[in-house]
């Protein structure tokens, strides 16, 4: 005790006696401090990049069939959807996840995408005007004939203009000159004989208009749509980040679809509009101008080009309304709506938040600013797993969004549908249809024929598949009429479906929630060992598995800091190698008296290692102390998310680190490891000194 106190003190009062050791001692805090902050964030981001996953869509575990081809991928991969085999019966699954006392709930789920056409200008002015005949045919009343009227001037002036635009077109590219029979078709659409005779046959006058006229208007979209099929009310109870921006939640037992703000803004709202929001967020959160930042200067050059969007959705009326409010605006006399637009959107750093807000208090109110309104039904066509294409009608009933995640492409790219729907564009029939499809059987007096007796059937003497014809009439009207009411009926009762419907289904894969996180591992096990004996076929896997590529991010993440501390330490061990062994070497001759008057070799081995890792000690504890007060202020004030796609790894617009015990000691343990490692040589060369020449030596 008495030697290690001496060492000590010896250390203390060498630890500034050099500039070597202040070189050395600055490697060390730098070194510390980069662990300190590195580990920090780096764990931060992982806690916070797990809340997403797992308080969006994973859970804390996710479990799928073990037959399926590919690996179960939450957020997609670059293949499209992940080939997984079904679960026959959810409720099979639901008993025995649920049995196990860390399991709080067990959420249905299956992914699919599709592309959706968002339809052009022209295409759902026409639909609106088809739905308006349709309620005139019982019965006109004076306001529905107004609303009759203002819609076909609506879209006579739609027709002018497109007209004009295809004009300015072919003058401008010759080899881009319109199909002769296109320009028939305009021509008569414009003219006034077509018109007068509109309202003898106003659904194939429609019928024209949609089929020769719409598509000569190419402002519609695909849209790309992934959809979640799950139950619904229990997701949104599960998931608690999950909250309904606009419209309501999916009634109880009924079918439709919650569109992601993201998407709904992103795809369906009007270009122009969606182009202002983008500029508006840029320069307020980020802080940007436009007259430094192109991006920005092209999407405004967009809005000054492509006024068409705007222009097809006024009918008379509201273009004489938006011009008298632009001509105020702009303090103008111009009467062409298209020059006033464009001088409106030529915008620039001082103009832009006015011109912003007149947007929207001005012109909008005028204007459909989302293609598909909350309440109407979307119509979505989708593959199912044997290839062939299903469609259904689903009522949009509001759009949601997780809590910190509102600009998160990747959270955003996720639309709820209910389970019932999602089975059926799967490809399996709900027990209503499989209940209507043995009833027409009955009804037909179809019979199953077996293959190996197909050709008896078929060729026998005693067929069973001829019969005679009989001659009659057969009554459309009748026929089509009932068919639409059983048809409506059928509708009517796919609307209502019940929990047990839901249980009794097939699903593709399921969320749990745990009531212990901390014991993810072996509830992962425990669960995989109660399903092989419950003889289901199912794998068991951690959220962080489930992400795929999102998850492996945080992996990357810790690797290169973990590569950036490796190679700062590797240099830190050959300078403080060098600067010992040079600190060693100008101490020569009072190690070789130390040596002469009975120090051992353990002793100038020990004052060497206890020296340098005091300095490692005494700056590494600098460095810990300057790294945990860069994270209090990073905690404070926070690490702001410079693109929208960190929202998510971030789960917010800001990363809040925190700082744990483990980051200290981890630091100060690879801070004490480096230095004593890095003496070794130097102390072990030192122990070789003899007393004799060390004595004799000048320097």
């Amino acid at each position: 005790m008495g030697q290690l106190k001496l060492l000590v003190q010896v250390a203390f009062r060498n630890l500034f006696a050099s500039w070597i050791n202040v070189i050395v001692g600055a490697i060390i805090l730098f070194g510390t401090l980069l662990v300190v902050v590195g580990g920090a964030v780096v764990d931060s981001l992982d806690a916070s990049m797990s809340r997403s996953i797992i308080g969006s869509v994973a859970g804390h575990i996710q479990v799928y069939s073990e037959k399926s081809k590919d690996s179960l991928a939450l957020y997609g991969n670059m293949g499209g959807e992940a080939d997984l085999r079904v679960i026959e019966k959810f409720s099979d699954i639901k008993k025995v996840l649920e049995q196990h006392p860390n399991v709080k709930t067990v959420v249905p789920m299956g992914t699919n995408s599709t592309m959706l056409m968002s339809g052009n200008t022209v295409d759902l002015t026409l639909a609106r005007l088809r739905d308006l005949y349709k309620q005139a045919a019982p019965g006109e009343t004076p306001e529905l004939r107004a609303q009759l009227d203002s819609l076909k001037s609506h879209v006579r002036q739609m027709i002018a203009l497109l007209e004009k635009d295809l004009e300015r077109r072919n003058a401008l590219a010759a080899e881009n000159a319109m199909d002769p029979a296109d320009l028939q078709a305009l021509e008569r659409a414009r003219s006034p004989e077509f018109w007068e005779d509109f309202e003898k046959d106003a659904l194939t006058s429609l019928e024209f208009l949609e089929n020769r006229i719409a598509p000569l208007v190419t402002d519609g979209d695909m849209v790309p749509l992934r959809y979640l099929g799950t139950d619904l009310v229990n997701f949104q109870k599960t998931f608690d980040r999950m909250r309904i921006v606009d419209g309501t939640a999916v009634p109880e037992g009924q079918r439709g679809l919650l569109l992601s703000k993201y998407t709904y803004e992103e795809f369906f709202k009007m270009k122009a509009a969606r182009r202002l929001d983008i500029i508006q967020e840029a320069r307020a959160i980020n802080h940007k101008k436009i007259a430094e930042d192109p991006d920005l200067q092209r999407r405004l050059k967009e809005n000054q080009t492509q006024t068409r969007e705007i222009l097809f959705q006024l009918d008379p009326l509201k273009t004489e309304q938006a011009i008298a409010r632009l001509q105020k605006v702009l303090g103008s006399d111009e009467k062409d709506l298209e020059k006033l637009l464009v001088s409106f959107f030529t915008m620039d750093d001082a103009n832009f938040d006015t011109r912003y807000q007149q947007f929207y208090s001005e012109l909008a109110p005028l204007l459909n600013l989302y293609r598909i309104r909350l309440g109407n039904e979307l119509p979505i066509t989708a593959f199912t797993r044997t290839g062939y294409s299903r469609s259904a009608n689903v009522k949009v009933y509001g759009t949601y969004e997780f809590s910190g995640m509102e600009k998160s492409q990747l959270a955003g790219s996720i639309n709820l549908v209910d389970l019932i729907t999602f089975r059926e564009l799967y490809g399996y029939m709900t027990a209503d249809q499989k209940d209507e499809l043995a009833k027409l059987q009955a009804a037909s007096g179809v019979t199953e024929v077996k293959r190996d007796n197909l050709d008896d059937a078929l060729f026998g003497d005693d067929s069973s598949l001829v019969a005679e014809t009989t001659s009659g009439t057969i009554d459309e009207d009748a026929q089509l009429e009932g068919a639409s009411q059983a048809r409506h009926q059928l509708e009517l009762a796919l609307r209502k479906y019940t929990q047990q419907d839901i249980d009794d289904g097939v699903v593709l894969h399921a969320a749990v929630m745990l009531k212990d996180p901390d014991t993810l591992e072996q509830t992962i096990v425990e669960l995989q060992e109660s399903a092989k004996k419950a003889g289901l076929p199912l794998k068991v896997i951690s959220w962080h598995q489930a992400s795929d590529l999102v998850g492996q991010i945080i992996l990357v993440a810790k690797l290169v800091l973990y590569a950036a501390v490796f190679i700062i330490f590797v240099v830190a061990v050959v300078i403080i190698n060098n600067s010992v062994m040079m600190a060693t070497l100008q101490r020569v001759r009072e190690i070789g008296t130390m040596r002469a008057i009975g120090a051992q070799r353990g002793f100038v081995l020990g004052m060497v290692l206890l020296e340098t890792m005091v300095l490692g000690l005494v700056f590494g504890a600098v460095g810990a102390l300057l790294g945990t007060l860069a994270v209090q202020g990073l905690g404070s004030a926070g690490i702001p998310a410079f693109h929208e796609s960190m929202y998510f790894f971030f789960s917010g617009p800001r990363l809040f680190p925190t700082l744990q015990a483990s980051n200290i000691v981890t630091a100060l343990v690879i801070v004490i490891g480096v230095s004593a490692f890095s003496t070794l040589y130097p102390a072990f060369l030192a122990t070789r000194v003899s007393p004799i020449q060390a004595m004799q030596t000048d320097e």
